[in-house]
């Protein structure tokens, strides 16, 4: 099939060679006909096109008949052929006609730069040294955290469970309260099916005292429900699943994942990864919980340090770093650590206004201010505190 804007072509060709002979350069005529000519071919472009058999027998037609004219015809019958050439050629559609743009992106030579990895300064010196300090392993969690309450004897999904158990248990609880729960739990028989056939007053029995026990008896009894429906007995194999369970939350899902599957998924971050990774600034700003804490660790963390950081950090805070009044005389980081050396904020107590009594009460209060003034304009420069104390306690009683 000859495309529809063969003919133009055609028919400028044609012309353009007629227009070299002197037959042409003498007709004006010819000259305004040809001119019209062009402007209806390029009009009659929204003509249907007819069946491909009949295009293409009247293409060759026409060829036929523009190969026979010779220079002595007139050129008012190639005028006559070519319209009904145009007219029965479908016409061009408008991704044909239209040329695509392609935008061309220069390759400069330098390669995109990248955003360079944050990591806090000085972090693995102190790492180290938090190892050098939790060296003898002595701490709590060493002999009492979860990968120790467990009996080793147990077939591996009861093993797996009372690893979930003893982390259940260990949240807002310490670790020696968690662990005589846990030993009175697997001398009851610490399964699955053993906590659903448990009611609810001895379950609670066995775990007292530890942290919020009310609410761990409905969350040990939802979650041993599911785990007998659905896994069997067994824990699920995955932090999503883990999740799921009543009471379980991210820190005890990696932690379970780390101990009972033996799987890296995340950081454990609790109240002591969390404190101490922001008193070291190992993050980039500081967070506000645990789980805040966790992600902002794994983003620059190398994931082989993951599996170590809960126990490592654990006791350190238990032993050195402590909540309040924390060891920096003793630490090894007191020269690196932001937050060394200084005091752990107190609480501020409320004023209230005490009542008058009456007499009795105005005339005490004016009798300890009197005491109190004659100590400290009779009092020498330095005394000891234990006989400040007991110069006080004497002259009350007087």
């Amino acid at each position: 099939m000859i495309p529809s804007g063969y003919a133009t072509v055609m028919l400028n060709v044609v012309l353009r060679f007629r227009m070299t002979s002197p037959y042409f350069s003498q007709n004006k005529t010819v000259v305004t006909a040809t001119a019209s000519l062009l402007s209806g071919l390029k009009k009659r472009r929204n003509v249907d096109a007819v069946s491909s058999v009949a295009v293409k027998a009247e293409e060759e037609d026409s060829v036929v008949s523009l190969s026979t004219l010779d220079g002595s015809q007139d050129l008012f019958q190639l005028a006559t052929i070519l319209p009904k050439l145009e007219a029965d050629v479908p016409p061009l559609s408008s991704h044909v006609r239209r040329r695509r743009q392609i935008k061309v992106e220069y390759d400069e030579g330098t390669p995109p730069v990248k955003a360079e990895k944050w990591e806090p300064p000085e972090w693995t010196k102190q790492l180290g040294f938090i190892r050098e300090m939790r060296s003898s392993r002595d701490a709590p969690v060493d002999h009492m955290g979860a990968e120790k309450c467990y009996d080793g004897e147990a077939p591996s999904n009861v093993r797996r469970f009372q690893v979930l158990v003893s982390l259940m248990l260990s949240s807002q609880t310490k670790d020696q309260v968690t662990a005589a729960a846990m030993q009175r739990l697997r001398a009851h028989g610490c399964t699955a099916e053993k906590i659903l056939s448990t009611d609810d007053d001895t379950l609670g029995k066995l775990i007292y005292p530890v942290g919020f026990w009310r609410n761990k008896v409905k969350f040990l009894k939802r979650t041993a429900a599911l785990l007998v429906k659905d896994f069997g007995g067994d824990i699920p194999d995955s932090v999503e699943g883990l999740v799921r369970l009543p009471g379980v939350g991210p820190k005890m899902a990696h932690l379970a994942m780390d101990i009972a599957w033996d799987q890296v998924s995340g950081i454990g971050v609790d109240t002591h990864v969390h404190r101490i990774s922001n008193r070291l600034g190992w993050l980039r700003k500081p967070t506000k919980n645990p789980e805040e804490t966790r992600k902002a660790l794994e983003e620059w963390l190398p994931r082989d340090l993951w599996s170590e950081m809960n126990w490592l950090l654990v006791g350190f805070g238990q032993q050195v770093c402590l909540p309040t009044n924390p060891l920096c005389s003793v630490c090894l980081n007191q020269h690196s650590c932001p937050s060394a050396h200084q005091s752990s904020p107190v609480k501020r107590t409320k004023t209230r206004s005490v009542p008058s009594l009456g007499p009795a009460s105005s005339l005490r209060a004016k009798k300890e201010t009197v005491v109190k003034d004659e100590m400290v304009s009779g009092l020498p420069d330095q005394v000891n505190p234990t006989t400040q104390r007991r110069t006080l306690k004497s002259k009350m009683k007087h």
